[in-house]
């Protein structure tokens, strides 16, 4: 007996489900077929469209899903293998500019792939990121992709390994975004760019431009992209033959407020600057304000350079000369690798991306 000619052994089904009215709940895949007068197995296989049926049997079925507002329920289909997992992204904040763009970056791709992508906020608390974790391998999510920096000790190492290995052995990837490899094998995917190089480039324009004491506003110490910055910041001034001086060299968070406290308190402990090189376009804003309210004029007396080129950055007075951090290229990089990769390790299971010097209106040559 074919699909087709099932309809009258669904007759008293089809009644009873006319007399329920689906007052006990969502329409199922057992009302769907009672409607259009086929087999379950019918429904399921024009669903899926992994099976051949006849136009005619396609368009009952789906007439009765129109018609009682059928939902395929997705998690079913995702045990079965014959749905794409979602992509989640994690990361601290949701209201960030950079983060905002990776996380652009992760939904363009996903969605050129037909996936569905999922953005969750840890603020800051690791427990809730290990709830986010187990959440979405639950959820048979392709890939969780943790974004942002951090302080890789080796509980973080610990920590990460182990989301590694439970999402591997659920099909799913961990993949690091603007993160620090682990110290040893695990299966993840590192998506990192480079913060030494564009904090060498951004030291090395002001001192190419004549200056000696540059202020370097760097993150908070211990913190890897902060770390990886103040490096690079050293590097220049060895490369160009300039003593470090600890005066000159202030931590903190990658905040306006921060910027603008930092900088008010070396103007006021009278530490002698002619440039400011901030780790973060916040910070750079920040200290903006400080100097523009102790009566200076940017770039006349004093040069700044900021690190991530947000949006607002061009929009300043005087645009701001910065570097460019390709944070949705990120995004689309991470989603891309978790979602190609194969079961085994491959050259691309660590990708650095380049950073770019963007020179605007914000620096001057030193004065002699």
């Amino acid at each position: 007996m074919t699909d087709e000619e099932e309809g009258p052994r669904h007759g008293p089904a089809k009644r009873r489900a006319k007399r329920r009215g689906r007052a006990d709940g969502p329409s199922t895949i057992r009302d769907v077929a009672a409607k259009a007068g086929v087999s379950v197995a019918t429904v399921s296989r024009t669903l899926a469209g992994n099976y051949p049926v006849s136009a005619e049997t396609r368009q009952r079925v789906m007439a009765a899903v129109d018609s009682l507002h059928y939902v395929v329920n997705v998690h079913a289909k995702a045990l079965s293998g014959r749905v794409a997992g979602p992509v989640a992204l994690v990361l601290k904040d949701i209201t960030g500019p950079s983060l905002a763009h990776v996380a652009a970056g992760v939904e363009e791709e996903s969605g050129r792939r037909g996936r569905l992508s999922l953005v969750c906020s840890t603020k800051g608390d690791p427990k809730r990121e290990d709830d986010l974790v187990q959440l979405m391998r639950e959820q048979h999510a392709a890939a969780v992709i943790l974004v942002g920096g951090t302080e890789p000790d080796d509980a973080y190492h610990r920590r990460m390994a182990g989301y590694a290995k439970a999402l591997h052995s659920a099909g799913s990837r961990l993949v690091l975004c603007g993160r620090p490899p682990l110290p040893w094998n695990a299966p993840v995917t590192v998506v990192d760019y480079d913060n030494r190089g564009g904090a060498f480039q951004a030291t090395a324009h002001l001192l190419t431009a004549g200056h000696r004491r540059v202020l370097f506003l760097g993150g908070s110490l211990g913190f890897s992209s902060s770390d990886e910055r103040r490096l690079g910041h050293r590097d220049a001034l060895r490369a160009h033959g300039i003593p470090y001086d600890a005066a000159l060299d202030i931590a903190g968070d990658y905040t306006r407020r921060s910027g603008y406290l930092r900088t008010r308190e070396a103007l006021r402990a009278q530490v002698a600057f002619t440039a400011v090189f901030a780790g973060a376009d916040a910070v750079a804003v920040g200290a903006l304000a400080a100097l523009r309210e102790a009566g200076l004029q940017i770039p006349r007396d004093v040069s700044l350079v900021g690190f991530d080129d947000v949006p607002f950055a061009a929009d300043l007075t005087p645009s701001l000369t910065t570097v460019r951090v390709p944070y949705e290229e990120l995004g689309r990089t991470a989603a891309r690798l978790a979602l190609d990769r194969d079961d085994g390790p491959t050259s691309d299971d660590h990708v650095v991306l380049s950073t770019q010097l963007v020179i605007r209106d914000s620096v001057v040559r030193a004065k002699t």
